[in-house]
């Protein structure tokens, strides 16, 4: 397991909040429709006072886990809208995911495309919501993964697209490597990952640059020294100036994107 349950987002950067949201209130659930009709659950958290980007999160194979639902509102606190997306909706109903939740049968069913056509659904009503915002994908290791390849959809429309320990040896899931469509990637990428990460091995991550590099795309990729997969978690105390160097890194590469009009 890459997570372990009680996983909560790190605090931002005292300096980065823009306005607290009580805990109660950080979220409203709601329930989008994809193209080919089918329902999915997604958490947003409208930003008080915005002053970048909306942001789309894209979970872990957790999907629309509370610690999603939280960093949502992390965002909204740092002025970015932000709505968090679950997978499932197609073989598992609606809803946030618990504890309980047996999501890998769920995982083996995803297929990208059904994901970027969620996403177009979920930027649409984000957009019904606060207006024509740019808008950024931030993934979180399958979640990571996804952000990259939804970079490389002529269908997603994304201004940029960061991953936190996505995968790029994606023959588990039988998905297109972030590797192989990087020539396809139409806006900047942001890489987050963990030196101590075996999942994903220096070689990959080198591979991945090169290619981004031989695309012309624009990218910032950065390599933690030590730091394991998914350390972006409150309870690492010995990660915390990781998990804050990585909150400073998104926040500043948000804020090369442009502001809401």
């Amino acid at each position: 397991m890459c997570f372990d349950h009680d996983s909560r987002p790190p605090d931002l950067p005292a300096e980065r909040v823009r306005h607290r949201i009580a805990g109660g209130a950080g979220h409203e659930l709601l329930t989008v429709t994809s193209a080919d009709g089918t329902e999915f659950s997604a958490a947003l958290a409208v930003a008080p006072d915005p002053s970048g980007p909306a942001v789309i999160v894209f979970p872990d194979v957790r999907g629309l886990y509370r610690f999603y639902a939280e960093l949502a509102q992390r965002f909204a606190e740092a002025g970015h809208h932000a709505i968090a997306i679950d997978y499932f909706g197609r073989t598992a109903g609606l809803g946030e995911r618990r504890e309980d939740f047996d999501y890998m049968p769920h995982v083996m069913e995803t297929r990208p495309r059904q994901i970027q056509a969620d996403a177009v659904a979920v930027i649409a009503a984000l957009r019904e919501r606060v207006g024509d915002v740019p808008v950024v994908s931030v993934g979180f290791c399958f979640g990571g993964t996804l952000s990259f390849l939804a970079n490389a959809s002529p269908d997603v429309p994304l201004d940029a697209a960061v991953g936190f320990y996505g995968g790029l040896d994606t023959s588990r899931f039988k998905i297109p490597s972030p590797i192989d469509v990087a020539g396809d990637m139409k806006a900047p990428v942001l890489g987050l990952f963990g030196g101590a990460d075996q999942g994903i091995p220096a070689e990959l991550i080198e591979r991945f640059e090169r290619a981004l590099a031989d695309a012309g795309v624009e990218h910032d990729i950065h390599v933690y020294p030590g730091a394991p997969h998914s350390f972006f978690d409150r309870k690492y105390d010995e990660f915390a100036a990781e998990c804050e160097d990585a909150w400073r890194r998104v926040l500043d590469f948000l804020q090369t994107i442009g502001a809401p009009a």
